[in-house]
């Protein structure tokens, strides 16, 4: 103390005394209020590694214990949580006080911007010190209520029309007036369809009339192609003629910029005021199978199914359902939700609660209006079906200015997979895997845990499927002495004895069959994965068509009865498949040997719910069926 007095320039009026922390693990806490999701909470690898490693999680505000649960266990490290080094294992209880504490903070001081929290030490007895502390304060700005204004029941009508005009039709084949006209025709759509144009005459041979008031029935909606700057005009005749929604797929608005976002601006705001909705603009349209509407730029039709599609991209979407027309997988309703100048993805949301008919729902999205809102309607929903999110603009955009670890660490994507992560709602990284998700939810029952029974036509499929399963965290249980010995009165004596099974590429089609029940059966797996017993035909074809070529001695009527064998094997396999499914109320994922013209991912077999389901790859049968363990465990957790 004398030499500290000593050395001192100036008096020393007082000492602050504080014993040593010591501990060999660090970890970091915060919160930091983010300007769609509102606060949001962070728990990670703390001290210098906190920017060198960014083992970091983020959660929605407020937590509750599930989410406190996982954000440990997402951690890379979580191994330090456990006992280390001599040193007792973390308080979690401890730790979850303090994630807890942040929270409340958060709704409590509203000027708090972020908070941080690091190092958070954990002494050898395992309970956590807040060694330093930083808190950023800025005066909160005072925030509107945000609330939809949209009418759920009037959204609805716009996929349920008994009359359409199409203002702007055309007759100029590949313009959007002609496109949309033909296409919602050419299905036989069973409303009154009536076409508006201002040079009048006919076009498909129906009369064009100059304006929607000399239509003299009500028409409830409106496909809209006019240039930007006219549609505004048509406002008032909209509203006498009492129009409850116009599909706006004119471009020009705000994703234009400048003039286009006034020009946005005043039209809904005319449109509000008439009562009528605005689907878009800049949209490529909708469709709704189920009463054969398909008024939208891809000249696709799926069947009618229990998947409902919206997407922020109309070339994303309309490229979508022609994947999902050419793979029998049927859809509940599209959307092209265009620059969501009224009806946002968040009301689209809102509507897939209440829609009975959606079973599973599937998004592109780019960005969300109100990141709160789409948080909680998602959770809600994903309470009764899967939600499956494809999220474009991922590159990172820049790091937020922050002036803690907490708010240089987050950015708009990091904060966005965590909202989808906690809400429920399963992402993917490709469009296909969109498809694959719909699928596996809208055609089979949801497995109770994660443990796969492989069965294989070759050993080294079952060796890659047996590592893709171990990389996304679905078990490969041993097989039981029971299976094992009522497989062994099944295969010959040099079949793997193991999981997976490999049938040893054995002709006898009663075997793959029998198999299949017996994985079924065994109470020791919750799905199964079947490889290489489906698509034998097209190696058969492909090697009948060079027998033929070849060998002028072939007898080619016994070849073509060996193909059509193959083929009626199939048909018999699938139908055998679902049948199984609807027996044990397990998922079956089959993987294709090879696939032709014909091949799809569905197959349906009449008077049963659940379908036979074929991937062409083992990766997207494994991550199919992750994604069905990820959203099962999560109901799970939440119930």
């Amino acid at each position: 103390v004398k030499k500290m007095k000593t050395s001192a320039e100036d008096d020393i009026e007082a000492f602050l005394v504080q014993p040593v922390v010591s501990g060999k693990r660090e970890f970091v806490a915060g919160m930091f209020k983010d300007p769609q999701f509102g606060p949001v909470i962070m728990f990670g690898l703390g001290g210098v590694l906190t920017e060198a490693l960014k083992d970091i999680v983020f959660k929605i505000a407020p937590l509750n214990d599930v989410d406190m649960d996982d954000m440990f266990e997402q951690l890379s490290s979580k191994t330090l949580l456990n006992a280390f080094r001599g040193e007792k294992k973390v308080n979690k209880t401890a730790i979850k006080s303090i994630l807890k504490s942040l929270s409340d903070i958060a709704k409590a001081f509203p000027d708090i911007k972020e908070i941080d929290i690091n190092p958070l030490i954990i002494q050898p007895d395992g309970s956590p010190v807040a060694v330093d502390g930083l808190i950023v304060l800025e005066r909160a700005r005072e925030e509107k209520q945000k609330s939809s204004d949209i009418d759920l029941k009037k959204l609805a009508s716009c996929y349920y029309p008994k009359s359409i005009a199409f203002i702007g039709a055309s007759a100029t084949p590949g313009k959007w007036g002609h496109m949309l006209l033909t296409n919602t025709l050419s299905r036989e759509f069973k409303g009154k369809v009536y076409l508006v144009n201002p040079k009048g005459g006919k076009i498909t041979g129906r009369h064009v009339y100059k304006t929607i008031t000399e239509i003299e029935e009500d028409v409830e909606l409106a496909v809209v192609t006019i240039p930007a700057d006219h549609v505004i005009d048509l406002i008032p005749d909209l509203k006498k003629k009492h129009v409850k929604g116009i599909l706006l797929i004119t471009s020009g608005f705000r994703e234009v910029g400048g003039v286009g976002v006034t020009l946005e601006e005043k039209l809904v705001k005319a449109a509000k005021d008439a009562g009528i909705l605005i689907l878009g603009p800049n949209t490529m349209g909708v469709c709704n199978p189920h009463i054969d509407f398909y008024c939208c730029a891809a000249h696709a039709y799926p069947l009618p199914g229990s998947t409902t599609l919206v997407s922020q991209s109309g070339n994303m979407g309309t490229q979508l359902l022609a994947f999902a027309e050419q793979q029998d997988i049927g859809i509940r309703a599209f959307s092209g939700s265009g620059n969501e100048a009224m009806v946002t993805i968040e009301d689209y949301m809102e509507s897939f609660e209440i829609d009975d008919l959606t079973r599973t729902v599937v998004l592109y999205i780019e960005s969300v209006k109100d990141g709160s809102r789409f948080f909680k309607s998602a959770s809600r929903v994903s309470m009764q079906k899967p939600v499956v999110v494809l999220k474009g603009g991922r590159t990172r955009m820049g790091v937020r200015a922050a002036s803690s670890h907490t708010g240089a660490m987050a950015s708009d994507t990091k904060v966005f997979d965590a909202a989808c992560r906690q809400a429920g709602i399963i992402q993917v990284d490709q469009p296909m895997e969109l498809l694959d998700l719909s699928a596996v939810f809208s055609s089979l029952p949801l497995p109770k845990g994660n443990r796969v029974a492989i069965m294989t036509l070759g050993g080294g499929w079952g060796v890659i499927t047996t590592d893709l399963c171990a990389e996304y965290g679905l078990k490969i249980p041993k097989l039981s002495e029971g299976i094992i010995e009522r497989l062994n009165r099944i295969l010959p004596p040099f079949w793997s004895h193991g999981n997976p099974v490999d049938i040893v590429g054995e002709n006898d089609p009663d075997i793959p069959k029998t198999c299949l029940e017996e994985l079924l059966k065994w109470d020791g797996c919750d799905a199964v994965i079947h490889l290489g017993i489906h698509g034998k035909r097209v190696l058969v074809n492909s090697m009948i068509e060079s027998v033929c070529k070849t060998d002028p001695d072939i007898d080619k009527a016994a070849a073509q009865v060996f193909k059509e064998s193959i083929l009626q094997f199939e048909e018999a396999y699938t139908q055998y498949v679902v049948k199984l499914t609807h027996k044990y109320e397990k998922p079956v994922l089959g993987v294709s040997l090879l696939t032709d013209e014909i091949s799809k991912t569905l197959y349906r077999v009449e008077g049963y719910e659940y379908k036979s389901v074929f991937f062409p790859s083992p990766e997207r049968a494994v991550k199919a069926l992750w994604g069905m363990c990820q959203y099962n465990a999560w109901r799970k957790s939440h119930s």
